[in-house]
Order: structure tokens, then sequence, then C-alpha cells
């Protein structure tokens, strides 16, 4: 088995100043650390239990097979919150059928994000 001590999702946007814009300052993801110079410096961020790395730079279209899934503490505040600070929402907070609170957002370059909220009665925090 491959004892893993750490992980975290690499992206390569095609604006990487507009993608650390949106990551820092619209979703208010911290900053882990940066790395190299310039426009195209690397900047690793915290999210929950692993990071997300913005690194280099590319014109490839997103892939619709990556999704990025962040628990949140409220999903209609974290609405209100993006959305004002101009996150492309593709859907506000719904309660889904499996009973999480979801809502969807694109990144610059068009990557979906989901922010879920896990109400307190729901299994994955509680169990009777």
């Amino acid at each position: 088995m491959v004892h893993v001590l750490s992980s975290r999702v690499l992206l390569t946007p095609r604006d990487p100043e507009v993608s650390r814009d949106f990551y820092g300052r619209t979703l208010g993801l911290s900053v882990y650390r940066e790395f190299g110079t310039g426009p195209d410096r690397g900047t690793v961020y915290f999210l929950g239990g692993g990071f997300l790395e913005l690194s280099g730079r590319s014109d490839a279209p997103p892939t619709e097979t990556l999704r990025l899934w962040m628990q949140v503490d409220d999903c209609a505040a974290a609405h209100e919150e993006v959305a004002a600070r101009g996150a492309h929402v593709l859907r506000p907070p719904i309660q889904e059928p499996w009973g999480l609170i979801e809502m969807w957002i694109a990144d610059p370059d068009g990557h979906r994000i989901v922010l879920t909220e896990v109400p307190a009665r729901h299994p994955l925090r509680y169990r009777p």
C-alpha cells in the first residue's frame, strides 16, 4: 500500500491571475504557499483536508470529469458571499433528495465546483 502523507488537486488555468483572484478573493481560500515568480507563479491553497494548486498556464478547455467538492458550514451564506463577489453561480443552494444542501458554481475556466452543507441530522454527521 502507498502511504500517502499529503495530497492536492492540480489545476492549470488559462489565466493564472484571474484564477488566483477567484480562488483567493471570490472563494476566500487561504494560501498555503506560493512558488516561482511573475504572473505564472504557482499558488497552493488550503482545501479542508487537502490542497488545491494552481500552476502553469493552459489553453485546454476544462474537463467534464473534474469537479471540486467543498463542504461549507452554511450553504446559503456561502451563496450570498460568493455571488456578491462575482462568482458564476450555476445553481443556487437546494436540498438534494439524499439530504445534502448543494449549490454549484464555476471557476473562471469553467471547472465545476459544488459547495455542500451537511445538515445536522444527516447520516454523514449523525448516526442514531
